[in-house]
């Protein structure tokens, strides 16, 4: 019997619809199956902070005063005035680590000759006049590099600053272009160089800053090795003390000690103390100090406060959870620190650590899930977090039964 036209559209729709469907299966069933899943959701958890000491040692808070301790490049206490303050000596300092940038000499050498010009020797005449620190030079005597800055760190000497200068860039001038770009490239936006001598109050810088500067003097091998020389015998034998030598015997290792009358007797330094059994190195300016009397008694409360109040403190212990992990199946797990890190710290973090929680969806348990930053008083610090647990595939039944979010998961995935 011939079929009619509604006989061969019902059998048009039913073909239709079951090719719909057969076609529908074959999706769902890949997707559902073999699909990717929906990733775990991402809880931030917070920890307790770290114990610290209560108070950092003791500062002056006249003047001004700043501390860093071993090898954080972040200054950890500062105390007294917290804008810039003339340099006074100090400033031969950062002559020396401008120089040594430009011209580097390594521990134990001598570095290159370096002829005293009658510009030279004409300021060493002004200088003597004006009873400012100056260790002799004539004309057309050959010095190396090494000799002057000994004459520079130990002795303090002026003429020897100038004529420094002069050598490595070709003026003074040019000394302040140079040393406005290395204050700039290391991180000392408040210090401010206009000689090379320290003398001009308008050599100004922050206690803050001259603790890095100090820290960045002793890092550097020649300095170090310098400064640890209470006398040496220099050019035609000239003899030069160490003026910044200042409590030896407790420790501590005079960088620079100058008097100006703007500036007030200012003291870089660095100390060693034991704290826990170890030997720390402690580095400090002390700015405007009125007076050595009180330079005396302020350097020997900070040396004395500094192995008291210092300790190794536990910021992250290996283990700790600081991040969760839920799917959408049932499973979790934790984001826990890789390993556990130790500071020395004299006062406690001022923000929450910052979690940076990777995607999980099924991992193995130690797989990385992150990392953990830390803003510390001492410098920043990142842990890497792992997973503390194995998260697997749901499985078949699962998948089948919850079709909103793995078609979610495999439509993103096509994305």
């Amino acid at each position: 019997m011939p079929l009619t036209l509604a006989h061969r559209i019902r059998r048009g729709v039913f073909v239709g619809l079951g090719a719909i469907i057969i076609l529908a299966v074959g999706i769902y069933g890949p997707a559902t199956l073999v699909g990717p899943l929906p990733a775990a959701t991402a809880t931030v958890l917070s920890p307790a902070p770290p114990a610290v000491a209560s108070s950092p040692p003791t500062l002056p808070q006249t003047g001004a005063s700043g501390i860093s301790v071993g090898d954080n490049s972040t200054v950890l206490a500062t105390a007294g005035q917290t804008d810039a303050v003339p340099l006074g000596g100090t400033a031969k300092v950062i002559l020396a680590l401008v120089v040594l940038d430009a011209k580097p000499v390594d521990a134990g050498t001598a570095g290159p000759s370096i002829v005293v010009t009658a510009e030279d020797y004409a300021g060493y005449v002004d200088y003597i006049a004006n009873s400012a620190r100056a260790v002799s030079f004539i004309t057309g005597e050959s010095w190396t590099e090494r000799e002057f800055l000994q004459a520079i760190l130990l002795g303090s000497s002026n003429n020897h600053s100038d004529a420094l200068a002069r050598w490595a860039f070709g003026s003074v001038d040019g000394y302040l272009t140079a040393a406005k770009s290395w204050l700039a490239r290391n991180g000392l936006p408040s210090t401010t160089v206009v000689d090379a001598t320290g003398l001009s109050g308008d050599s100004v810088g922050t206690a803050s800053d001259l603790t890095r500067v100090t820290q960045l003097a002793f890092e550097n091998p020649l300095v170090a090795e310098i400064m640890a020389e209470p006398t040496v015998t220099v050019n035609k034998n000239r003899v030069v003390n160490n003026l910044a030598t200042y409590l030896p015997e407790q420790g501590v290792t005079g960088l620079s000690l100058s008097y100006t009358d703007q500036a007030g007797l200012c003291f870089l330094f660095s100390a060693t103390v034991t704290v826990a059994g170890s030997t720390v190195p402690i580095y400090g300016a002390l700015l405007r100090e009125p007076d050595y009397d009180t330079l005396h008694q302020d350097m020997v409360a900070l040396v004395a406060s500094a192995p008291l109040t210092l300790k190794p403190s536990p910021v992250v212990t290996a283990g700790d959870a600081f991040v969760r992990y839920d799917t959408a199946w049932g499973q979790s797990a934790q984001g826990v620190a890789l390993a556990g890190d130790d500071r020395m710290l004299w006062a406690p973090a001022t923000t929450a650590p910052v979690v940076s929680a990777a995607q999980v969806t099924t991992a193995l348990g130690g797989t990385s899930a992150g990392s953990v930053a830390f803003d510390l008083p001492g410098g920043p610090l990142t842990v890497p977090l792992k997973l503390s647990a194995t998260i697997t595939d749901p499985g078949p039944l699962w998948r089948l039964t919850h079709p909103v979010p793995v078609i979610q998961a495999f439509l993103d995935s096509r994305h």
